[in-house]
C-alpha cells in the first residue's frame, strides 16, 4: 500500500517482537537493571554454548543463540504480562492513533485502518465505544480480516483455548507463552510422522502459503498471551459476545451506532474465525455501512485464518483492498496474532 502512495503504519501492540522497541530516555533508568541482567544472561548463554561445542558446530550455534535470546525475551514478558483487552482499546490505541495523526497530518483528520484477527476486534471495539459515547472516531473507514466480537454461534477452534482460562485464573498465572508452545509443536505438525498435522489447517489451507513463509509465521509470529487478555477474550464465546473487564458492557450492542464504513472479509476455510462468526458481527452493522466478503471458491483456492494476509493467491482473488481506498485516506494497519 505504501507503493501506492499512502503513508502506511504497522501497529505492533504490546507483547509482540516484530522488531525491537527503542528505549526512550524516560524509560532508561527504570529499565537499566533489568536490561543489564537480560544482556548479561544472553551473553552467558552465548559463551556457554560456544564453550561446550566443538568448532564444526559453530554454525549451528549461530542459529541456536538467537533462538535462546527469543526464549529469554518471552520469559521476561511472561513475568510482566498484566494487561487486558480494555487497556489495549482505551489506552494504547488512542495514543498510537494520535501519534500517527501528528506525524501524517491527514487532511480530514482521520485514518483508514485495517485489522486482522484481534486487530479487527480492537477496531470493532473502538467503533463501539465511540458509538456508545456519542463521539466521532478517528477512522474514515475500517477493514477487518477474520474478526468478530461474537463467537457464540460458531464452531471456532479457539474454543480449544477456553480450558486454559480456569486454571490460569485459579493459579494466578500472568501469561501463557503461546509463541514458545507453537514453536515447540511445529516439528510435530509439519514433519513426519505428522502427529499434529491438524494444526496446519488452523493456520493455512492446503497449498495456500509458501513453506518458508509458513515456517516463519509459526516460529516468529505468535507471542506470549497475558492471562487477563485471554480471560476477557473468552467472553466472546458467551451470549452477546465480547464484554469489557467489568462484564457489564457488551461491545457488539453499540456497534450499530457507529457511522464508519466497514469492509469485513472472512475466509471460507477459516477454522479460527469462521464466516458464520464474522457474520455475527456484520449483521448488527447498518446495511448502508457494511460490505461483507468471503474469500474462497468451491473449486479453490481456499482461505484459512492466515491466508487472508499471507496467501499466495490474494492478488488474484477479485478484490484488492487498495482499490477501496480514496486518495484522501491515510493508512494505518493494525495486526496481532492470536
Amino acid at each position: 500500500m505504501s507503493s501506492e502512495g499512502f503513508d502506511t503504519w504497522i501497529l505492533e501492540v504490546r507483547g509482540t517482537f516484530i522488531y525491537k522497541a527503542k528505549q526512550f530516555k524516560t524509560n532508561e533508568l527504570a529499565g537499566l537493571s533489568k536490561s543489564n541482567q537480560t544482556t548479561a544472561g544472553q551473553s552467558q548463554i552465548k559463551d556457554l554454548s560456544l564453550s561446550l561445542s566443538p568448532l564444526p558446530f559453530l554454525e549451528m550455534n549461530e542459529q541456536l543463540v538467537p533462538m535462546m535470546e527469543d526464549i529469554q525475551r518471552q520469559l521476561n514478558l511472561f513475568l510482566d504480562s498484566e494487561w487486558d483487552f480494555d487497556q489495549l482499546v482505551k489506552e494504547d490505541l488512542p495514543l498510537v492513533v494520535d501519534y500517527i495523526k501528528t506525524q501524517c497530518n491527514p487532511r480530514d483528520g482521520k485514518l483508514l485502518s485495517i485489522g486482522h484477527s484481534m486487530g479487527g476486534i480492537l477496531l470493532y471495539a473502538v467503533l463501539s465505544l465511540c458509538g456508545f459515547e456519542g463521539r466521532d472516531s478517528d477512522f474514515a473507514a475500517v477493514t477487518t480480516l477474520a474478526s468478530t466480537l461474537d463467537y457464540s454461534s460458531s464452531k471456532s477452534s479457539l474454543e480449544l483455548l477456553l480450558p486454559l482460562t480456569d486454571p490460569a485464573e485459579a493459579l494466578n498465572i500472568t501469561s501463557i507463552p503461546m509463541g514458545t508452545i507453537f514453536a515447540a509443536l511445529h516439528p510435530l505438525a509439519y514433519r513426519a510422522p505428522f502427529i499434529l498435522s491438524w494444526l496446519n489447517s488452523q493456520i493455512s489451507a492446503q497449498d495456500m502459503m509458501l513453506p518458508e513463509l509458513f515456517d516463519r509465521l509459526v516460529l516468529k509470529n505468535f507471542c506470549t498471551i497475558p492471562a487477563k487478555l485471554l480471560l476477557q477474550l473468552a467472553t466472546a464465546f458467551e451470549s452477546s459476545g465480547l464484554r469489557d473487564r467489568s462484564g457489564t458492557f457488551l461491545y457488539k450492542d453499540h456497534l450499530h451506532k457507529s457511522n464508519v464504513p466497514i469492509l469485513a472479509i472472512a475466509g471460507d476455510r477459516d477454522l479460527i474465525c469462521p464466516p458464520e462468526a464474522v457474520y455475527e458481527t456484520v449483521k448488527v452493522i447498518p446495511e448502508k455501512l457494511i460490505t461483507y466478503k468471503v474469500f474462497g471458491e468451491i473449486g479453490g483456492p481456499h482461505y484459512a485464518h492466515y491466508d487472508l494476509v499471507g496467501g499466495r493467491f490474494l492478488q488474484s482473488s477479485g478484490i484488492r483492498v487498495e482499490s477501496l481506498i480514496c486518495e484522501e485516506f491515510w493508512t494505518a494497519i493494525f495486526g496481532y496474532a492470536i
